[in-house]
């Protein structure tokens, strides 16, 4: 039987936790960075790729922001730049009411300075000339942009093995148990964890994890719908989103178009699957919104499972039962751009450096459903 000491245990290393591993690692802090399967084999690597700040809740721009400057040093931090591009997000209006919200968001943030940029009728058509004639306007965001998301996670977890930290792929921990002032933390192959702060990044199974410690939380999984397309010839330059959500797409330097909308559904084993209904449904969308892919042929379509919180902002925070035990999860399908900044902000908490903004938002007392540990 292994017995591992580290300061910092995280459970999860998509992302969130392999950004936060490697914060920490840079701190000096040493950590233990743990999946059951691969690094950012997860909703972390199967996402739709957007890295964009427009559109969300006010409390999570404090961190959009700190993630918008972590985003272009990713050379710096990770050794690439995991097909990282400012291509602008722009998200589409489909009606006058539509536009309306898009105005109403962008007199809401201006004090984040996103440079949102609202067009519509004849300016829309010369810049973006690709969309269906049923857009009656857009709001861009010329910074936003787009990502790899099969290489991102990866490239965090392995730039924090190169700091320090241990990585244990295909470990599945099964009990944990105070020991003294710490955690120890009992995976399947019998390898044993004793760390003094764990940080659950697990994604959609992050709130039974924090079952484990008496933190009943109400998460709902998601399996969200994406594919993606043959080459095409360049259509639009920038990532695309709708008011009102359903649809999301992005053309890659290569030439495909990925998109996606609606939800599939659960298999066994902690799998998942396309909806049949969501596919239709694009199938009605994306011709819509950008006529060539009326033509184009799918070459893959995919889903992913994450996990859904009520307020559609994730738990970051420190357990409302257990001392040292850090949530992280949640993030209600938008996770992929702040996530480098939450683990800067959670390597914060977890030695006493710092909180968040609005921290109130995230916390996990917030729901104020709880059981004894």
């Amino acid at each position: 039987m292994t017995l591992l000491h580290t300061e910092v245990a995280i459970i999860g290393a998509g992302l969130v936790g392999a950004s936060a591993a490697l914060a920490l690692q840079r701190a000096g802090i040493g950590t233990v960075l743990i999946d059951r399967g691969l690094c950012g084999a997860r909703a972390s690597g199967v996402n739709f790729g957007g890295v964009r700040r427009q559109g969300r809740n006010i409390e999570q721009m404090y961190l959009a922001q700190r993630a918008h400057a972590i985003w272009n040093r990713l050379p710096e931090l990770i050794g690439t730049r995991a097909e990282y591009i400012r291509t602008g997000h722009l998200k589409l209006a489909r009606s006058p009411t539509d536009l309306e919200k898009l105005y109403a968001y962008r007199d809401k943030v201006i004090d984040f300075d996103l440079g949102l940029e609202i067009l519509d009728g004849a300016a829309l058509r010369r810049r973006f000339p690709a969309l269906g004639p049923d857009i009656v306007g857009g709001s861009l965001c010329p910074q936003d942009g787009q990502a790899n998301p099969r290489l991102v996670a990866p490239a965090f977890a392995h730039a924090a093995a190169r700091a320090g930290a241990r990585l244990l792929e295909h470990c599945t921990i099964e009990h944990v148990e105070p020991c003294g002032d710490d955690i120890l933390l009992d995976a399947s192959d019998g390898r044993r964890i004793r760390a003094g702060t764990v940080i659950n990044a697990a994604g959609a199974w992050g709130a039974a994890i924090a079952r484990w410690f008496g933190d009943v939380l109400p998460l709902q999984a998601k399996y969200p719908t994406m594919l993606v397309t043959e080459p095409l010839t360049p259509q639009i330059g920038v990532s695309l989103g709708v008011e009102g959500g359903g649809f999301y797409a992005r053309q890659t330097p290569t030439g495909n178009v990925v998109m996606g909308g609606g939800y599939g559904h659960a298999l066994p084993g902690d799998r998942s699957r396309p909806g049949p209904a969501a596919l239709a449904e694009l199938g009605r969308t994306a011709p819509a919104i950008l006529p060539a892919l009326s033509r184009a042929s799918i070459i893959r379509c995919w889903s992913g499972i994450e996990g859904y919180f009520p307020d559609k902002n994730p738990v970051i925070g420190f357990s409302a039962n257990v001392p040292r035990l850090l949530h992280a999860f949640g993030f209600s399908g938008g996770g992929f751009q702040i996530a480098p900044a939450v683990g800067e902000a959670l390597a914060d908490m977890a030695t006493g450096r710092g909180t968040l903004m609005m921290a109130e938002r995230f916390s996990v007392e917030r729901w104020n459903a709880r059981v004894d540990a």
